[in-house]
């Protein structure tokens, strides 16, 4: 008598469930793709510069042209903030890191937030409040890191997502800059506040 042994079935992922993978899949590799682009822009820019590479070859000049539509708008962006242009495919390129990983980690959460509250109903008030604060930090950390990266670009309060960055946040970031020695060129007060509010929600979720 022959026995054959029956692998456990894996169970089907829901639909639902099967639309967040493929969104995720989907969008790591979009992030992969740009990253990859936006290094080989950063490091072609610096073979030529470094003398690697000619100004006017072949690679260099249709590296170039393929990347115009992403390093014009950031040139302009550049020399009216006073920056040097020339560093544009540096931005392009920390641009792709952390954007990638902002869209990555927004579309997690959402997909995390639509779970959450469809099953909010079948919990008890106290989860109900933790979920509303800890909504509420989630809000306030992607406000701040939109503040960093908006300042970075030289954009400061002019643009409408910029403005709402700073109006949800200079409550907390303004009195840690004004206590908060300066160190070097840049502005830690943000930085500072963002760890602020993930020690706030370490405190909440011990508390609740």
């Amino acid at each position: 008598t022959c026995w054959k042994r029956h692998s456990p079935s894996r169970p089907e992922p829901s639909v639902p469930g099967a639309v967040a993978l493929y969104l995720d899949n989907f969008l790591r590799g979009l992030t992969l793709a740009a990253l990859g682009a936006a290094s080989l822009v950063a490091l072609t820019h610096w073979a030529v510069h470094a003398g690697h590479l000619p100004a006017f070859g072949g690679w260099a000049r249709t590296v170039r042209r393929l990347s115009d539509p992403a390093l014009r708008p950031l040139e302009r962006r550049l020399v009216r903030a006073g920056r040097n242009p020339g560093d544009a495919p540096y931005w392009l390129l920390g641009l792709a890191v952390f954007g990638g990983i902002l869209v990555v980690s927004l579309s997690r959460w959402l997909v995390g937030f639509a779970y959450t509250v469809a099953a909010l109903p079948r919990q008890g008030p106290g989860v109900i409040a933790v979920f509303v604060l800890d909504l509420a930090t989630n809000v306030l950390l992607l406000a701040l890191i939109i503040r960093v990266l908006t300042s970075w670009l030289g954009a400061g309060r002019f643009l409408r997502v910029a403005m709402w960055a700073h109006r949800l946040t200079d409550w907390l970031v303004l009195p840690i800059r004004k206590r908060l020695p300066a160190i070097g060129p840049f502005d830690w007060s943000p930085f500072v506040a963002y760890i602020v509010l993930l020690l706030a929600r370490a405190g909440l979720y011990m508390v609740f």
